[in-house]
């Protein structure tokens, strides 16, 4: 298994607010789509919560110690009990958030897909974790705007 981590962050790491997303940039919207269909996606509780429904097109999983009763998804309640399950998978896996599930996996994760959104929210109460950008190699993937917010998707790669 590949442990893929997709966020889009702003300059000060910005992830969400009032349990939802800062920004909704649909060139976003359709990479994270792209880039996550055909694959599972792993999140917290508080993440599934805040879709307007399960992800078509990918495995939902969902990491929680409570019981949800949603036939659509799998659930695990620790990432301990997920890692048994597929870590003998060949499969690329996306961890999609929120905050605490990036912490947990950030260290376990050989890819990034950041979208580099250079703006900033001082209202945001979610933060994607800081790392060390010298443990990774970075790829540009491409650059784009939206009405007045310039953005970058871009590709960490973990060094060997």
């Amino acid at each position: 298994m590949d442990i893929n981590i997709i966020a889009a962050i702003g300059k000060n790491n910005e992830l969400g607010k009032n349990n939802d997303l800062v920004w909704k940039l649909k060139g976003d919207m359709k990479f994270f789509r792209e880039t996550t269909m055909g694959h599972p996606v792993v999140m917290g509780k508080n993440t599934f919560d805040s879709l307007p429904k399960v992800l078509p097109g990918r495995k939902n999983i969902v990491l929680c110690p409570d019981e949800i009763k949603n036939d659509e998804i799998e659930i695990y309640k620790s990432i301990r009990e997920f890692l048994i399950k597929y870590q003998e998978l060949d499969e690329d896996v996306f961890i999609i958030g929120g905050a605490s599930i990036y912490r947990q996996f950030i260290d376990l994760a050989t890819k990034m897909y950041l979208t580099e959104i250079d703006a900033s929210d001082k209202d945001a109460d979610v933060y994607f974790p800081n790392f060390n950008k010298e443990d990774w190699d970075r790829e540009e993937i491409c650059s784009k705007q939206e009405e007045t917010i310039n953005y970058k998707h871009v590709l960490y790669k973990r060094k060997k």
